[in-house]
Parts: C-alpha cells; structure tokens; sequence
C-alpha cells in the first residue's frame, strides 16, 4: 500500500512538473511574441515620429513659401531688368511668371546667355542678384532634400523652373568668370 501511495506521490509530481514545464514553455512563448510586438509597435511609433517631424518641416516651408518665393523674386527682377525680358503672362505665381519668362527667352534665343554674361561683367550689382538668388535657391532646395523623406517636392523643384534657372545663372557666371 505505502509503495501505491509512493508511486501515485511520484506520479503526480511528474506530472506536476512536466505541466509547469509546459507551462513555463508557453509562457517563454508568449513573452517571445509579445516581446517581437512591442519591439515592432516601437519601430512604428519611431517611423509615425519621424514622418510627422518630416511633414512639420515640410510644412513649415508650405507656410514660408510665399515669403521664400518674394525674397528670389526680389533678386530676380533687376537682372530680369538687365537683359530685357518680361515675365510670362499667365496666372501663375509671378516667381513663376519670371522665371518663366527667362527660360522661355532663353529657349527661344540662346543670345539670352550672352546677354546676362556682359551684364554680369558690367554691372556688379547683377551679379550680387545672380549670387543671392543661387544661394538662397540652394538653401531652399537643401532644406527640401533635407526634411521630405521621399523627395517629390524637391525633385519637382529641381527639375523645374527653378532647378533651370539655376543652371542658367551658375552658366552664365561661369562664362562672365573666363573671359576676363
């Protein structure tokens, strides 16, 4: 009888602790997971933080866009003054008009060049326009590339009529710097 007895004390705790094996195991399971969902939920908040820090920035720019687009227009128009060119006449943003306008000339006769080369030889205060406007176009542009993760409005920019006229302009100061 005390060997039954024995036997069914042994039994139980063997079973007793291959359950609070399975037990442990389970739970060594569940904590993994959990574990994998919080390191994952993390990473999310991480990645929305980042993504509205970006979007703030970005719209920050949006907000400070008109006072941006003045300060270039301000540069522009006494060189636009120096080579005689008119801005396009369209409903657009007049930065846009005048830019526009001088790539628009610029495609149309390529002289446009040598007309802002001489200017920029002749007149200092064309240049100091030309240096602003291409320092702070660049600003603007590494500012963009700099807070908007996928590019898009930056590239637009680049590509567009802003990205030209600083090709345009860096050209022609190049063309005035050689011929000395």
């Amino acid at each position: 009888m005390q060997t039954t007895i024995i036997l069914v004390l042994l039994t139980l705790i063997t079973i007793s602790i291959i359950g609070l094996f399975i037990y442990i195991r389970k739970l060594d399971a569940c904590t993994t997971n959990l574990n994998k969902t919080l390191e994952h939920q993390y990473n999310l908040l991480v990645k929305i933080q980042s993504i509205l820090k970006n979007k703030s920035a970005t719209n920050a720019v949006a907000e400070h866009a008109e006072m941006i687009y003045q300060d270039l227009l301000q540069n522009l128009i006494p060189i636009m003054a120096s080579i005689d060119i008119m801005p396009r006449n369209t409903p657009e943003h007049a930065l846009w008009r005048a830019l526009g306008g001088i790539m628009d000339e610029y495609a149309k006769n390529p002289f446009a060049l040598e007309k802002l080369r001489r200017a920029i030889k002749l007149d200092s205060e064309v240049l100091r326009n030309i240096d602003n406007y291409i320092r702070r176009a660049d600003n603007f542009l590494h500012h963009l590339n700099t807070t908007e993760t996928d590019g898009l409005l930056a590239s637009t920019f680049t590509d567009g009529l802003l990205g030209q006229s600083l090709t345009f302009f860096a050209q022609a100061k190049q063309l005035a710097n050689q011929t000395d």
